[in-house]
Formats: C-alpha cells, sequence, structure tokens
C-alpha cells in the first residue's frame, strides 16, 4: 500500500469508538534504516480543530488493527494494559 493510499482516512480507536483524526494531519514516525513506519504521532486538537495544544498520541503500528476503505482502527490499550 503506497502512503497516498492512507491519506484522507479517518483514525478511529475500536474500544471507544473515537475518531482520533485523519491520516494526513498526523506525523509518521519512520524506522530511517530499514524505512518502515513505526508510530503515527496524532496531535491534540482543540477549539474546533484549530488550534494544536502541543500534545499528541503516539500510537505504534502494531496496534493498528484494520485498515479498510474510509478508515484505519486502531486498539489503543487502557494505562492498565500492558503494551
Amino acid at each position: 500500500m503506497r502512503l497516498s493510499e492512507l491519506s484522507g482516512k479517518e483514525l478511529v480507536d475500536v474500544k471507544n469508538a473515537v475518531r482520533l483524526g485523519m491520516l494526513g494531519q498526523t506525523d509518521l514516525e519512520i524506522n530511517e534504516k530499514d524505512g518502515q513506519i513505526k508510530t503515527l504521532l496524532i496531535p491534540s486538537l482543540k477549539w474546533f480543530g484549530f488550534r494544536k495544544t502541543g500534545d499528541e498520541l503516539r500510537v505504534p503500528w502494531s496496534h493498528i488493527k484494520k485498515i479498510g476503505t474510509d478508515m484505519i482502527i486502531i486498539d489503543i490499550p487502557n494505562k492498565d494494559e500492558p503494551t
């Protein structure tokens, strides 16, 4: 799959059914040695998405459960669950 095919897909947390953002509004952390995507960096937005708070949610690629035609399903562990 190409990065351009991922862009624009909605990111959804499967446990809470919460929209986290769109891929394209996020940053990717890429392993320089092998070119693999390691982490999605999802910014925390406030004021209807116009201003970033500076915080970000770091989601390891291994937490992505399904990439569909319109959305990417992510399983973010609770704080008390092992990662």
